[in-house]
């Protein structure tokens, strides 16, 4: 079972009474002990009550007298610092309960003015409220609209960041691609170079339609391509033959099966 909240006032009751008392003087005289121990002060408890004739003491009579007289060697200033008394106490718990009396009004009187503020909406008539009440009602308005304001900002900033986002997005991906790493120059065969002189000069000639100063023309092309698929092809010249049979190895034609 939770412990219910026990209200504060006098138990008039003196059979309850008797039984509180000896409850809570002994929780009182234990923690007064932890306190002792567990941060290393000296402290002391002197319990008076009308159903014993002898006070309870803690720790013991010597060490009430020891501390109290320490405690009178102190100056006036440093008495009075962290002195508290039943009316000292008293006045304590009333400025706090003052000051829990006027939040709870507070919290009351936004709520009323927050319900009057929706009923003027449905055509509630302000005539019977007089100016103390149209102020707050205008206060309450005031607050709302502020938190609307806040809204819509927080709302507008958050939507363009998320369309910046999205454009900064877009964009990376319809950036053009970065140019191609340049290529590494091939090797310079002569016998190549020559086929491919050969091979853009004759792609060339046959696309301009040149004549007989140094271009081919179409029949001339077909017949250089005839002559390169031939068995024996020249290149470079006609010192220069490589008929299919040869078995040497030469660099242009590697072998995949051979060393």
């Amino acid at each position: 079972m939770t412990r219910r909240k026990v209200k504060l006032c006098y138990i008039a009751d003196d059979s309850k009474r008797k039984v509180s008392l000896k409850k809570r003087k002994k929780g009182l005289l234990k923690k007064v002990s932890e306190l002792s121990t567990l941060c290393g002060i000296d402290a002391c408890a002197i319990v008076y009550s009308p159903f014993n004739n002898q006070p309870d003491v803690w720790p013991s009579h010597n060490g009430v007298q020891r501390i109290v007289s320490q405690y009178k060697r102190m100056p006036e200033m440093e008495k009075s610092k962290w002195k508290m008394d039943q009316d000292s106490f008293l006045r304590q718990r009333i400025m706090k309960s003052n000051d829990q009396l006027l939040k709870q009004r507070k919290d009351n009187r936004e709520k009323e003015m927050t319900d009057l503020m929706f009923q003027t909406l449905v055509g509630r008539s302000l005539d019977p409220f007089d100016m103390m009440d149209l102020n707050d009602l205008g206060w309450t308005i005031e607050q709302y609209l502020n938190d609307i304001y806040k809204y819509q900002s927080d709302t507008n900033n958050m939507m363009a960041m998320v369309a910046g986002s999205s454009s900064s997005s877009a964009a990376a991906l319809l950036a053009p691609p970065p140019p191609p790493a340049a290529q590494a120059p091939t090797p310079d065969h002569g016998v190549m170079r020559n086929v491919g002189e050969s091979y853009q000069g004759a792609a060339a000639a046959a696309a301009t339609g040149s004549s007989s100063t140094g271009r081919f023309d179409q029949m001339d092309t077909q017949q250089w391509i005839m002559n390169l698929m031939s068995p024996q092809a020249s290149f470079g010249g006609d010192d220069m033959m490589l008929p299919i049979g040869d078995t040497c190895h030469t660099p242009l034609w590697p072998n995949n099966f051979l060393p």
